[in-house]
């Protein structure tokens, strides 16, 4: 794939990698824990308070994530800086998370202080109450495995990616901050597998390694389950299907959907559309990216909703009494910083892909409003005030964890950093 733009691609470049250096990096290099290893994430939305040194599981897996690309960035001089600082971070919070994160019974623990110590995230409902925090350190292990070329890390990510399948397999499995009713499925689950043996894919296969075609067919396979199970009629992307094809149809959990999730989903499943050369699936993907804008986008404030209707408009449908329902209801009109992040990435891919004029629109037409809305103006070097109400301005609430994470945002600017830099 070669990605044509305008004459303007330099000065898109150098935008990104300039906001990355001087507003976003600034603000999370002074809030690595050089002591214990690992980062701090839970600040308030401004960024000006840090109310807890706790470190989440998921946060930590997708700190050496980013950490480890940063790095390899460095090192190949795309963008400025000491990469070899970058990893050696990233690998003093590998051994953070070996030594402190796993349980037992081999799964990961969700949450950890400061020293390591595991803690309950909800009183008395166990320490591992979500697989997204073992994906995100199979995620992150992975990452740092391929940059280092440290093949003990990348065994341990494989064991513990085999001992998460088996967990899916049957079933043994919790999906904290977000927990799936039982009698449904979640297009989530399906989409953060097919990112985990994408990326596990890529890196076995830059170390030649046995498996490497294995992983390829399970990336395969999930892409498969979101674009049959979970892609409607319509283009849309159901966040929740009801296993029962009699259930009602027009309940709330299954009538919503989450425009930024389905465009971060959409990013991956092109990712290995391409590699299985799967063309048929690159069409429905552009579909179902300009779909979730057409339903997403505030057409009166601007910027994607959290939630909504799958026929657009506020979320709506019988409920049952269940806490996500609660969630979706409660903050549909919020303006996110990740799905927004997303958004950027996977409209300038959909344009590499195709060339469709109608993707470097809507890039556009989100940049816009990114940048107007996100950046902590009133502190130089200070990150985004990430979580904003539907007309823009910053609320103090807690959307999943009660973290300021740094992944969303850093992630889709090195993909950008990269996309932009390829050669035409």
């Amino acid at each position: 794939m070669k990605f044509v733009m305008s004459t303007c691609r330099n000065e898109e470049l150098e935008f990104y990698k300039s906001h990355l250096q001087n507003v976003i990096m600034p603000f999370w290099t002074k809030a690595f824990d050089h002591k214990h290893g690992g980062i701090y994430t839970c600040y308030n939305n401004a960024g000006t308070e840090l109310v807890s040194k706790d470190k989440y599981v998921w946060s930590q897996g997708r700190l050496i994530w980013i950490w480890s690309r940063l790095g390899r960035l460095m090192q190949e001089g795309i963008i400025d800086g000491d990469g070899s600082l970058f990893l050696d971070q990233a690998y003093q919070t590998v051994r953070f998370l070996q030594h402190n994160a796993f349980l037992e019974n081999g799964n990961c623990a969700f949450l950890l202080s400061e020293e390591g110590e595991k803690k309950e995230s909800i009183p008395g409902k166990g320490m591992d109450i979500s697989i997204y925090a073992d994906c995100f350190v199979i995620l992150g292990f992975t990452e740092y495995a391929g940059v280092s070329r440290d093949e003990q890390v990348l065994d341990e990510a494989l064991r513990l990616y085999d001992h998460l399948s088996e967990r899916l397999r049957r079933g043994d499995y919790r999906t904290e901050p977000y927990p799936i009713p039982e009698g449904y499925k979640a297009h989530a689950v399906a989409m953060i597998m097919l990112n985990v043996t994408q990326e596990l894919g890529r890196v076995l296969k830059t170390f030649r390694h046995e498996r490497r075609e294995e992983l390829l067919e399970a990336s395969g396979r999930y892409m498969c389950i979101v674009m049959e199970e979970f892609y409607r009629a319509d283009g849309s992307i159901a966040e929740i299907i009801a296993q029962d094809p009699e259930k009602n149809e027009d309940e709330l959990l299954t009538r919503h959907m989450n425009p930024g999730h389905a465009i971060e989903s959409m990013w991956f499943v092109m990712t290995t559309a391409e590699e299985l050369e799967r063309e048929d699936y690159i069409h429905k993907v552009c579909i179902a990216i300009k779909k979730a804008f057409e339903l997403g986008w505030d057409e009166l404030h601007g910027g994607l909703l959290r939630f909504v209707d799958k026929e657009g408009g506020p979320p709506k449908g019988v409920t049952n009494g269940n806490p996500f329902e609660t969630l979706i209801l409660d903050t549909w009109d919020t303006k996110l910083w990740w799905p927004h992040s997303e958004a950027l990435y996977a409209t300038l891919l959909a344009y590499a892909y195709t060339r469709d004029n109608e993707f470097l629109r809507l890039y556009k037409q989100t940049k816009r409003y990114v940048f107007d809305t996100f950046p902590n103006e009133n502190q130089p070097g200070g990150e985004w005030i990430q979580i904003r109400n539907r007309k823009g301005h910053p609320v103090e609430k807690v959307v999943a964890l009660p973290v300021k994470d740094p992944y969303h945002i850093i992630r889709n600017f090195l993909l950008i950093i990269e996309l932009l830099s390829k050669q035409i």
